[in-house]
């Protein structure tokens, strides 16, 4: 019997090592982008799920999905005296301890690139981040004040990339084939867009904070988001063959432009702007 219990131990250790390698291979093949279609793909939400737009941003209402941009209307998470901006989180008990440690892996990776500091939340705190595994990745856009989800389920979306993407958004960012200026860089085919899902690339009057377009944005969809077709909906210009949407992991501009926004003046410098992650764990 303790043989045969032993074995049983030794064989789903295995299995969980091997499981973990297959979501660390898959993380390295796949963009934030593909991730997150995967995960979203076939949402079964529960009621009190926030609508969705653009694949993954949260809206109270339908009436919202023209909105302005929440940089607009003050949105903003509030800045300190001492120059920091501090978010607090709150990470439900649901995950386990190595889902955690990729979650706050992805909340820690903001404090050296960036005067963003996530810390736990405390008994007063009036607006945190509520980290939940609910159904697929999604997040609201910018500070709503009191407790706001940030959806990162244990099934697809537990990536260094991903973490980073819906934090990106509760931020204040937009995805980056919505920038006011994508015309001038992406040409999207109308055409090939699944019916009724056109909404998802309408162009907002986004702050850019003067960087340029990011094709290697990690807020960047890929070229097949939305396709009814399997042919493209996102063609680059003028070069038809430039790469892009491919990202697992914020980008130089993404620091950038954040920083920018947030007037992080210590980490605008170029010095700090060479700053690169790991590769994800899975």
């Amino acid at each position: 019997m303790l043989v045969f219990s032993w074995s049983l131990v030794s064989l789903l250790l295995v299995s969980s090592s091997w499981a973990e390698q297959q979501e660390e291979d898959l993380s390295r093949q796949l963009s934030v982008g593909e991730l997150l279609e995967r995960a979203n793909r076939d949402r079964n939400p529960d009621l009190d799920e926030p609508i969705l737009i653009e694949g993954d941003i949260a809206v109270k209402s339908d009436a919202d999905r023209n909105a302005d941009p929440c940089t607009a209307n003050g949105c903003l998470w509030r800045k300190w005296t001492d120059g920091k901006v501090y978010i607090p989180y709150y990470i439900a008990n649901h995950y386990s301890s190595r889902e955690r440690s990729i979650i706050t892996r992805g909340l820690e990776s903001f404090s050296s690139v960036s005067c963003i500091r996530f810390r736990p939340y405390q008994n007063g705190d009036n607006e945190w981040l509520s980290i939940e595994s609910r159904d697929g990745c999604y997040s609201f856009v910018g500070r709503q004040g009191r407790a706001q989800t940030v959806s990162l389920a244990r099934s697809g979306c537990l990536y260094h990339g991903t973490v980073q993407h819906e934090l990106l958004h509760a931020l204040g960012f937009n995805h980056e084939q919505t920038r006011s200026d994508r015309d001038s860089y992406i040409r999207v085919q109308w055409e090939n867009i699944i019916d009724g899902m056109a909404y998802n690339f309408n162009k907002i009057a986004t702050l850019n904070q003067g960087t340029p377009y990011d094709y290697n944005s990690v807020m960047q969809y890929e070229k097949y988001a939305f396709s009814k077709n399997n042919r493209p909906t996102m063609v680059p210009i003028p070069n038809s063959n430039v790469s892009f949407g491919q990202a697992t992991q914020m980008s130089r501009n993404d620091i950038d432009r954040l920083n920018r926004l947030y007037k992080c003046c210590k980490y605008t410098a170029a010095n700090k702007l060479h700053v690169t992650f790991d590769p994800p764990p899975g």
